[in-house]
């Protein structure tokens, strides 16, 4: 069925002041969400480090308190960085049924599993708890989103494999055979032990919306009636093993466009992929930083750098030259509202939080390099 394809992902919710991830517009949001659900769709993704934390609250006031329980399907994720006690755990999730003013979730999961939280995961029994949770009937099903190797992830799956019911893995065409990400090897893993994906990530927090002029016409050359962004969307849904693709979508524009992708769904051809292929070229030719906007980096930095917006400045200015001096413009308006990439002491605390494996500090200096002239 078409709406158990396509998932309301809500990390990336609309804003009213794009530097407060907290002033997120809800008469905007409330219109997006009843959009989605009268074109018969029913999934929505959170977690409790959404919109500094508030993402469960604004799904709760926007979604819960205005739909029937039965009529949508709500997703969450239990932090592990940071945790400590098997205790937390429990304060979390009841926090979070809180927080979303329910008694159960659809799906719970361990959120971003890296080496470092599977270590964490591991201490604390965490693949124990969240069973525990689905025999009690407060998760229906229970699952993890991943970034790291696809051995680790073959490691995990082969010790938990029977405890968890799906994984949720970063796919996307340009991250298919991308070293830091691996996304074709990953989803391989999960398909080896038989447990469904659902991609996240499909566009890559934008950025395979936002391409290159001779990357758009590369596109519009082959199908001119398709959409930028459905490309994205077809490449994950046309993979084996994919059964959901999740969606930040902040705009009508970008709901309308994604719903009628899935409506009118079709695999991608053979010239396709091959058409696709010469675009992840163009892309990653023009790409100096492979960041996806997610801001966890951002959320204990004690210098409040804006790395995510200094990251997108930074490619920009390597991929529309002819424009530097407008990103010298907005360079300088955040530098006015955050700490500077000069800024850094170099704590190291970002680079645990990303999912991309980023050598952030370093990256920092070369943004330096590139703007503070």
């Amino acid at each position: 069925m078409k709406n158990n394809l396509f998932g309301f992902g809500c990390m990336r919710l609309p804003l009213l002041d794009k530097n407060d991830q907290t002033s997120v517009d809800f008469e905007l949001t409330e219109k997006l969400f009843d959009e989605y659900l009268e074109r018969g769709f029913t999934y929505f993704d959170t977690a409790y480090v959404y919109h500094g934390e508030k993402g469960e609250s604004i799904v709760k006031k926007a979604l819960v308190d205005r739909h029937e329980r039965s009529g949508f399907e709500l997703a969450t994720k239990l932090p592990l960085w940071n945790l400590k006690t098997k205790e937390q755990m429990e304060e979390i999730f009841n926090k979070q049924l809180d927080n979303l003013g329910v008694k159960y979730v659809d799906y719970y999961l361990l959120h971003c599993l890296t080496k470092d939280n599977y270590k964490t995961a591991e201490e604390l029994d965490a693949f124990e708890f969240i069973a525990n949770k689905k025999k009690l009937g407060y998760a229906k099903h229970i699952g993890f989103s991943f970034h790291d190797t696809p051995e680790l992830l073959d490691e995990i799956l082969t010790k938990h494999g029977d405890a968890v019911d799906f994984v949720q893995l970063q796919i996307n065409y340009l991250d298919w055979e991308a070293e830091n990400v691996q996304s074709r090897r990953c989803l391989e893993v999960a398909k080896k032990h038989l447990k469904p994906v659902t991609v996240m990530e499909p566009c890559k927090g934008g950025k395979l919306v936002n391409i290159s002029e001779d990357a758009v016409e590369l596109l519009k050359e082959c199908s001119p009636e398709k959409s930028i962004a459905s490309w994205a969307f077809r490449f994950c849904l046309s993979q084996s093993g994919v059964a959901r693709v999740l969606s930040g979508m902040n705009s009508m524009e970008q709901l309308e466009d994604n719903l009628n992708t899935i409506d009118n769904f079709e695999h991608l051809s053979e010239k396709e992929n091959e058409v696709l292929n010469k675009v992840v070229e163009l892309i990653q030719s023009k790409t100096a930083i492979a960041c996806t906007g997610c801001s966890y980096c951002t959320k204990e930095c004690p210098m409040n750098i804006a790395i995510p917006d200094y990251f997108e400045l930074f490619n920009n200015s390597k991929a529309f030259p002819k424009a530097h001096d407008e990103q010298i413009a907005r360079y300088k308006n955040t530098i006015s509202k955050n700490g500077k990439p000069i800024d850094c002491i170099e704590c190291g605390q970002c680079e645990d939080k990303c999912p991309q494996h980023l050598e952030i500090r370093s990256l920092l200096k070369q943004v330096s390099e590139q703007f503070d002239k």
